[in-house]
């Protein structure tokens, strides 16, 4: 039977998401489940989830995803020198937490695999976590990035470890009604093998160093 622990975050973010879609709300009222950090720690060292991370801090703000063209970083925002070194604390701090990632996917933005590239030292591009070419979106809009990004969510990675998704902040809202906030947040999601995923709980940017002092 599944756990309703997991049950209504799922409920709730699909209850969200319909309402962004139709223009109602924002959806950053959906909140990640408090969890310990060491149990955050511990679940992830067993594998089994999928580890979606908004890219790294950008060299600038803005919507770009009207006149980006993929595989010209010029026509995009890129990583700042933040950006970079939060992607190498990241990975790093991963690596030190000994938990173990088998594949790294990332959109096909510069920011997304520049972001996967330092933290772990490759990525495969997958055009489904791409945005779709809008300031704002429609409900058709809102429901492809859903449709796209929910499967990739929903994957069970390899026994004993943990897919890593690097992407940007509304494909992910889209398919989770959960806005993820800031640049560099790791959100943890636990696929049920079904077709659908749990929202566990997430990492701030800045939160490794406290993680990796209480390992």
């Amino acid at each position: 039977m599944k756990s309703d622990v997991f049950s209504r975050p799922l409920r709730a973010a699909a209850m969200l998401t319909a309402l962004v879609a139709a223009g109602g709300v924002r959806a950053e009222g959906v909140k990640l489940p408090e969890i310990a950090p060491a149990k955050l720690v511990e679940a992830l060292r067993a594998g089994g989830h999928v580890l979606y991370l908004r890219h790294a801090v950008t060299d600038k703000e803005g919507a770009d995803q009207v006149s980006a063209t993929m595989g010209d970083c010029s026509t995009q925002r890129t990583l700042s020198a933040q950006g970079w070194k939060d992607a190498q604390m990241i990975g790093a701090a991963v690596k030190l937490l000994g938990i173990p990632v088998a594949g790294v996917v990332s959109s096909e933005y510069c920011r997304a695999w520049q972001t996967a590239e330092i933290a772990f030292g490759r990525h495969i591009k997958n055009p489904a976590l791409n945005f779709e070419k809008a300031e704002k979106y429609s409900e058709a809009q809102t429901r492809a990035m859903k449709a796209r990004v929910t499967p990739l969510l929903a994957q069970v990675p390899p026994a004993g470890f943990n897919t890593v998704i690097v992407g940007h902040d509304d494909p992910f809202e889209a398919a989770t009604g959960h806005y993820p906030e800031p640049q560099g947040k790791l959100v943890v999601l636990k696929p049920d093998g079904k077709g659908g995923f749990a929202l566990v709980g997430g990492v701030d940017p800045g939160a490794w160093g406290a993680l990796l002092a209480g390992r």
